[in-house]
């Protein structure tokens, strides 16, 4: 019997299905650098990745390399020769034995009692004749069949052994042309045999019907009411008994077609051979030519270059012709698929027998990843693509911010244990004894709570003064806060950007969830800047373009911030001194590297307009030279902001202490109750 043991949960086992949150996590890096949630998508579908129980979601490359290594081994090991081979064999013992016929039948002859000259002569004279015949058949199979049909045996197990073999020959090519009906066209009677002639004429007509436009619905239903026990696979659609059969009649066709020309030229002067025997031939053309025309891309052109030693037969190669026809539709669908979502289209069953359970199973999962993000609100289709949701959107932030946070030490921000207790008219939610002169902010349940632990319960509860509990408010001082980000090409060139939009993302989450009251802006530059909103964020990407326009950038960012009030900052992202700025009356930016003294005096004209205005402009400075470190030392004396040199390992460090440091210093003027 199976045993099962169970144990009390502790919190961190985790479930078998994929969640949306951490499939967005999985994404999150990619999508903020490239700014293309679907890229990010084919990436994650293309590489595959971990499940929360650390189990292997294979990816299309694992998955098509598995493809390939079964393709080789297929083609390495068989030998498609094998099917011309043994017919060719098959017909030698047949002839063989015939021979030896004819030998007991001499030999009967003249071992006859009373010896009889006359019956020995015309028995010699015909078996000679016999031989020669046998001896002179062509050498290509469809005639020596023909010839064999129409030859009369002397050996009775010669003849059973031959029309064994024409029956089973039949057969495995109906199997080969019409897999699903091979059991319909097992050695069918005259009666079968006239109902089958019928059954290819009606769905000719039929396929000719569909080539015309017209409507098939009814006249398939009457069709399937009629031969449907001839297809167990029991399509529901015409197209759908179509695409089976052309698919199918392509396999045998591409085995053809990996044949060297004279076995080609044998099996298929064979197969018209054995067609002709029961009067089908020209429907199964006509069916065939009508297939071609309906299903151009279902491999009719397709070969492949079989190396091994292993012979097949002829039913045994349209098995294989079929999985390696499989092999190719899967291949190319997976290759061609644009999203996770299309893989909705494979056929699980199919894809379990060609890449085994764990690769069917990955499929399965991997095709899921769009839906559940769908399901869980995260991402949304808009003209027939993906794009992240308003919520999706504060995951992403909530992902880079939690990204960085766990990279700090614990203590790093835990240490700033400040008292924040004020008339403010935010709460901490802390709460304290009332006493008299604080503002009478009453916390119900604990004041409720205070009565009942006096009074030992009971109802009705009474209240008195001594009960009264209020909670904390601390004093808030408005903050504006404009990141300039640097979107300028070197910032991927020196792996900078993922660093530094990922800290953006992150800023924004965090002031947006815990700072709410506070103004957050987005200021791109390179050659130009330009203003990002907040939802436009997880999509920016560098520009492909030369030039570090500061001069731009601080520009924009000093006109957001005079329409808010509170302490004033810009965050700057870079990894470049000045190299372009603006000249009045100019369209196009001006830009010179290395920087001129022009573009410096411009930049450093808007850092003396933004330190009148009370801006502050702290700069993160990422592979600084030594050009960038002297600007940056002139900038912070003018503007008495700070300069942080740092690296794309440690930026979210600094960026983000920094700024809650800010928050809890600008806090420290709140008066505390008493």
């Amino acid at each position: 019997m199976t045993r099962f043991r169970y144990s009390r949960w502790d919190g961190t086992q985790v479930g078998f299905e994929l969640d949306a949150d951490d499939i967005l996590a999985e994404v999150t890096d990619n999508l903020l650098y490239h700014g293309d949630l679907n890229s990010a998508l084919r990436r994650l579908m293309q590489s595959g990745f971990r499940d929360r129980n650390n189990e292997r979601i294979a990816g299309m490359r694992e998955l098509l390399e598995k493809l390939r290594r079964r393709r080789k081994e297929m083609l390495e090991n068989r030998d498609l020769g094998g099917v011309y081979e043994d017919i060719a064999e098959r017909l030698r013992e047949v002839i063989d034995k015939e021979k030896g016929g004819i030998d007991d039948l001499v030999q009967e002859a003249r071992d006859a009692e009373p010896p009889d000259p006359r019956r020995q002569e015309i028995t010699e004279q015909v078996a000679g004749e016999k031989r020669m015949q046998l001896d002179l058949l062509p050498p290509d199979l469809a005639s020596r069949v023909r010839e064999l049909q129409e030859y009369e045996f002397t050996s009775s197990e010669a003849r059973e052994q031959f029309d064994a073999l024409m029956d089973e020959l039949r057969s495995q090519l109906m199997q080969s042309y019409f897999n699903q009906m091979s059991g319909a066209m097992a050695n069918p009677d005259p009666q079968q045999m006239q109902r089958m002639k019928d059954m290819f004429n009606d769905l000719n007509q039929l396929l000719e019907l569909r080539e015309q436009g017209a409507d098939t619905q009814q006249p398939f239903e009457e069709f399937m009411d009629r031969y449907g026990d001839m297809f167990p696979g029991n399509p529901e659609t015409l197209d759908e008994l179509l695409e089976q059969m052309a698919q199918q009649m392509a396999a045998a066709q591409a085995m053809l077609n990996s044949m060297t020309p004279e076995q080609r030229a044998q099996l298929q002067g064979l197969a018209d051979q054995l067609l002709e025997d029961m009067d089908l031939r020209w429907q199964v053309d006509r069916l065939s030519n009508n297939l071609r025309n309906a299903f151009p891309g279902a491999g009719w052109d397709r070969r492949y270059q079989f190396s091994g030693m292993d012979p097949l037969g002829m039913a045994e190669a349209a098995g294989l012709m079929n999985e390696l026809g499989d092999i190719d539709d899967l291949e190319n669908m997976l290759r061609s698929a644009p999203s996770p979502g299309a893989l909705a289209d494979v056929d699980i069953s199919r894809a379990r027998d060609l890449l085994g359970e764990d690769g069917a199973r990955s499929l399965e999962r991997m095709a899921s990843l769009a839906k559940t993000l769908e399901e869980a609100g995260l991402i949304e289709q808009r003209d027939g693509s993906y794009e992240l949701t308003p919520k999706g959107m504060r995951k992403i932030g909530q992902n880079a911010l939690s990204d960085l946070f766990s990279k700090l030490a614990r203590d790093r921000l835990g240490r700033h244990q400040l008292e924040r207790s004020g008339i403010g008219h935010e709460r901490s939610y802390e709460t304290k004894p009332y006493e008299f002169g604080d503002p009478f902010n009453l916390n119900i349940e604990r004041t409720v709570r205070n009565a009942i632990t006096r009074t030992g319960g009971g109802t009705p509860v009474h209240l008195s003064p001594e009960d009264f509990e209020i909670e904390r408010t601390e004093t808030v001082v408005r903050s504006s806060t404009v990141v300039m980000l640097d979107l300028s090409l070197s910032m991927p060139m020196r792996d900078n950007f993922l660093a530094a939009k990922k800290v953006a993302m992150a800023l924004h989450s965090l002031i947006s969830s815990q700072f709410p009251r506070d103004f957050l802006g987005l200021v791109g530059f390179s050659s130009i800047a330009r203003e990002i909103k907040p939802e436009e964020l997880p999509r920016a990407s560098w520009d492909f373009v030369y030039g570090t326009n500061m001069q731009h950038g601080m520009m924009i960012s000093r006109r957001l911030l005079a329409r808010q009030t509170g302490t004033k900052q810009i965050i700057m992202i870079t990894d470049g001194e000045p190299t372009a700025h603006l000249i009045p009356g100019d369209p196009e930016p001006f830009f010179a590297y290395p920087p001129v003294q022009e573009t410096i005096d411009a930049t450093l004209q808007e850092v003396m307009r933004c330190t009148k205005e009370g801006i502050r402009i702290n700069t993160f400075m990422l592979d600084a030279t030594e050009y960038l470190k002297r600007f940056i030392e002139k900038l912070t004396q003018m503007n008495r902001g700070r300069a942080f040199f740092t690296t794309p390992e440690t930026l979210g460090d600094y960026v983000l202490v920094d700024f809650i440091e800010q928050k809890r210093a600008m806090r420290t003027g709140g008066s505390r109750s008493a």
